[in-house]
């Protein structure tokens, strides 16, 4: 796993992102290389989630490219090029079930343990 994908799962994790996921996608497109896919308790944690990412990757110079979905909180996309994140409101996730489009890609769920080598 990247650093740079650590760091962005970290920051999820430090604001309680719910059953996080990357599928590295790198061999298949080439708009991005990894898929991070988590969860959120409300619509207004999703937000939260979005706004704690983007502000923290901003101090380092790391912008997205593109923001949707942020005015709802069901389902928000962070575009930063190399890095897609999803960040859903959990039953809007369940509906989705985007893991499931991609399930020639192995997922890889990350836990509190992985978290704690990027600290």
């Amino acid at each position: 796993m990247s650093e740079r994908l650590g760091k962005f799962i970290k920051l999820l994790s430090d604001k309680k992102a719910e059953d996080i996921v990357t599928l590295d996608i790198s061999s298949k497109v080439d708009y991005a290389d990894y898929l991070i896919i988590c969860s959120a308790h409300s619509t207004k944690h999703a937000q939260g989630l979005s706004d704690y990412l983007s502000f923290e990757l901003e101090k380092e110079g790391i912008k997205p490219l593109s923001i949707e979905g942020w005015e709802t909180g069901n389902w928000i996309v962070l575009d930063y090029g190399d890095i897609i994140v999803h960040i859903f409101f959990e039953p809007v996730r369940d509906l989705y079930a985007l893991e499931e489009l991609w399930s020639d890609f192995p997922p890889q769920r990350i836990f509190k343990k992985l978290k704690e080598n990027y600290n």
